[in-house]
């Protein structure tokens, strides 16, 4: 656990200096996948469980898996309830990435969450984050310094409070959710609408204001289009995720398969 302690401080500290930075995104509860990804040499990895099936107990397996390859991992709770961030923090969890965050008052009651007193909230205890009380002292010591926390900016209302999002020093960052972001805006799935754009270019610049660090996420990630994120000025890229790859090769398998089923149907009326 000691090893992981330093890899988060070193995140955290990267996450400071608006370093380019990137990720993965992990939708699928086997810890099989996070191990594969956790090869790419990413600086963290995600896990949604906002809009997948991942249970605690299974977020408890990828974060293990993520963290035995020295990388942080970052789970996005389905809610803003603290009875989904406290046993994710419990299970060893690096930091939060919190969805759908609009407004001020959100952010304080997510700092009471995650950091411990005098900061915030957080109760002690001892379970995997403490290895089981082998690091509890070192662990809860640097906690409030070290841990990570991303806001998930994806609605008109954040847009609108950015600045107040932005003004914690307990914010390490912000991902733009440009899927929620395009529904607020009235162009649902129109992920490069002029609105869309306009909207994430607002955050991208509060951010280079403010010293955060700024990520979205890159559904069919290449060169050209991570070029185009790093050139708008976003500082990291979830390149991806295990759900947008199945889709994109099954798509590609899906064109496929005709050409050849119709050649055969050629070929047999020849």
């Amino acid at each position: 656990m000691k090893n992981i302690m330093e890899a988060r401080r070193l995140l955290k500290n990267k996450l400071k200096a608006r370093e380019r930075l990137f990720a993965g995104w992990v939708s699928f509860s086997h810890p099989s996948i996070t191990e594969t990804f956790a090869r790419v040499n990413f600086d963290f990895i995600a896990i949604d469980m906002e809009h997948s099936t991942i249970s605690v107990e299974q977020a408890q397996r990828i974060i293990a898996a993520s963290q035995s390859a020295g990388v942080p991992c970052l789970p996005r709770p389905v809610s803003h309830s603290n009875d989904w961030i406290k046993p994710l923090l419990e299970s060893g969890a690096d930091g939060m990435l919190i969805q759908m965050v609009n407004n001020a008052e959100e952010v304080k009651t997510l700092i009471d969450h995650i950091k411990y007193p005098l900061v915030g909230n957080r109760s002690y205890g001892v379970n995997r984050a403490h290895a089981y009380g082998f690091d509890f002292d070192e662990y809860v010591t640097r906690w409030n310094d070290d841990s990570i926390f991303l806001l998930q900016i994806e609605s008109k209302e954040a847009i609108n409070n950015i600045n107040h999002l932005l003004a914690f020093d307990e914010v390490d960052g912000v991902m733009v959710g440009p899927y929620d972001l395009s529904g607020s805006l009235g162009v649902p799935g129109q992920l490069n609408h002029p609105l869309v754009l306009e909207a994430s270019q607002k955050v991208i610049d509060a951010c280079k204001r403010f010293g955060k660090s700024c990520g979205t996420q890159v559904t069919d990630p290449d060169h050209a289009n991570v070029k185009d994120l790093f050139d708008r000025g976003y500082t990291y890229a979830i390149l991806g995720s295990d759900l947008f790859a199945l889709w994109k090769w099954s798509e590609r398998m899906q064109s496929l398969i005709p050409d050849f089923r119709d050649a055969k149907i050629k070929e047999s009326t020849v």
